[in-house]
Parts: structure tokens; C-alpha cells; sequence
């Protein structure tokens, strides 16, 4: 009897073992299922067919006239007394700067852009010798009413000024005129992706992406009238001076999605 039970037990033992084995497949069978169900609902409105495109750029541009001008104004002495170079120097910009208020210019709109102290040197018969000391000063001075312009320039003269230089235009804020240009280029995009679309007989779905690169201002050189006396009041011949325009461009690139 003892060895019947023993034999009984024994006979238990392996079918208990299939069974843990078979009960762990059926639980990794499970999780298997699970994980692609969860799977495939991650993925739910996505197509499994490849996904076709049209790429194609486009360009707009939006012509304006300038509303701001920028022009450096200063002044350079020379001394053999750094101090008197110096003083001389600060008088004659004082005087300027204060006159370019008068003409309701800002000190916001007058920027120092340039203060040096250099040693001049004569060189005879391979000696250094110094000569003296040369100041300059600079602002930079941004003139918001163009009407003004012949007359800071004119100001300039008058006051002593030795050194006028880079004058240019530019537009104060840009940002709504490089909407516009933005918006011209994404309808010539989509223009020319239409086109292309009917040449190739398919149609034209959504918008997938979009980059937009390149663009900015195009400077003309300023164009310069015959200068003519103006009674202004402060002496001098001042130019006329036109602004002319400027375009402003935005290129892009466009895919869209073809059905």
C-alpha cells in the first residue's frame, strides 16, 4: 500500500510541472496579445500605406518706402596737446549733439559709436618723431522725419563736422510687411504644387510641412538728387535725398500630401 501512494505521487509530479508550463505560455500568449492591441490602438487613423508627397518652393515680396534713415556724423582733431585735442574735440560734438536736438531728434536716436585717442608720428631720416595726437567721435544718429534729412546733413557742416558717412534706410518694423511677403510665397507654393499635381494626375491633400529660409531686405544704393541750396535758416548747401524702396523677400518650402 505504501508503495502505491509512493508511485501515485510520483506519477503527479510531472504532469504538475506541464501543468505551471503550460499556464506560463498561456500568460505570455496573453501579454503578447496585449501589447499589439495596444499597439494598434496607439496607431488608430494612421494609414499602413506609404505616404506620398509633393516638395516645392515658393517666393513673395513686398515692396515698400522706408521710414528711417541712419547716418554717422563726427568729428577728428589733431593737437600736439592731447588735452587741447581732447577739448576741442568735446566742444565741437557737444555742439552738434545739442544742435541735432533742436531739430527734435531724440537722444535716444543719437548713439556715441566711436571715442579714440591715437599718437601721430612724422618719421625723418628713419627717426620717430611725435607729431601729436589725433581724437575722434562719432554718433550715430537715427533720423525718424525724412524731411530732416538735408538738414542734419546741412547741421553737419555748419557745426564743424569732418567726418559724415553711412547713410542708409531702413523700415522701423518690418514684422507686418514680412507677413505679407510670407503669405504671397506660401500661395505661389501652392500654386505651383497645384500645377504639378494636374500634370501628374493626382490630387492635392494637406500640408505636412513647412520651412521658411533665405529672405530679408534688398538695399538699393541711395540715390542722390542735384544739390540746390535750402533756406533752412543754418547755412550750407544741403542735398536732396531720396529713399527710394526697399523689398522685402520670403522664400519657402512646402510638402503637401498628394491622394
Amino acid at each position: 500500500m505504501h508503495m502505491e501512494n509512493h508511485i501515485s505521487s510520483e506519477h503527479k509530479k510531472p504532469v504538475g510541472v506541464l501543468f505551471i508550463l503550460l499556464l506560463a505560455i498561456l500568460i505570455l500568449f496573453l501579454a503578447v496579445l496585449t501589447w499589439n492591441a495596444f499597439s494598434t490602438h496607439q496607431y488608430i487613423g494612421k494609414s499602413d500605406t506609404q505616404l506620398y508627397t509633393i516638395t516645392i518652393s515658393g517666393e513673395g515680396g513686398v515692396t515698400a518706402t522706408p521710414d528711417i534713415t541712419q547716418v554717422s556724423l563726427g568729428y577728428q582733431t589733431e593737437d600736439q596737446d592731447v588735452a587741447k585735442a581732447q577739448q576741442d574735440n568735446t566742444e565741437k560734438m557737444n555742439k552738434l549733439i545739442n544742435q541735432l536736438k533742436d531739430l527734435d531728434i531724440d537722444k535716444e536716436d543719437i548713439k556715441t559709436t566711436n571715442y579714440s585717442i591715437y599718437p601721430r608720428y612724422d618719421y625723418i631720416n628713419r627717426q620717430q618723431t611725435l607729431r601729436g595726437y589725433q581724437v575722434s567721435q562719432n554718433v550715430s544718429v537715427k533720423i525718424r522725419d525724412l524731411d530732416k534729412i538735408g538738414e542734419v546733413l546741412s547741421l553737419a557742416g555748419s557745426a564743424g563736422a569732418n567726418q559724415v558717412s553711412g547713410l542708409s534706410f531702413t523700415i522701423d518694423d518690418p514684422e507686418d510687411l514680412r507677413q505679407q511677403a510670407r503669405e504671397e510665397a506660401l500661395a505661389n507654393a501652392k500654386e505651383k504644387a497645384e500645377a504639378l499635381a494636374k500634370v501628374a494626375g493626382v490630387k492635392l491633400g494637406r500640408l505636412v510641412s513647412f520651412n521658411e529660409s533665405g529672405g530679408g531686405y534688398d538695399y538699393p544704393m541711395p540715390m542722390f538728387a542735384e544739390a540746390k541750396a535750402m533756406d533752412i535758416g543754418i547755412g550750407g548747401a544741403a542735398p536732396d535725398i531720396e529713399p527710394g524702396s526697399q523689398d522685402i523677400t520670403v522664400n519657402v518650402t512646402v510638402t503637401y500630401e498628394v491622394l
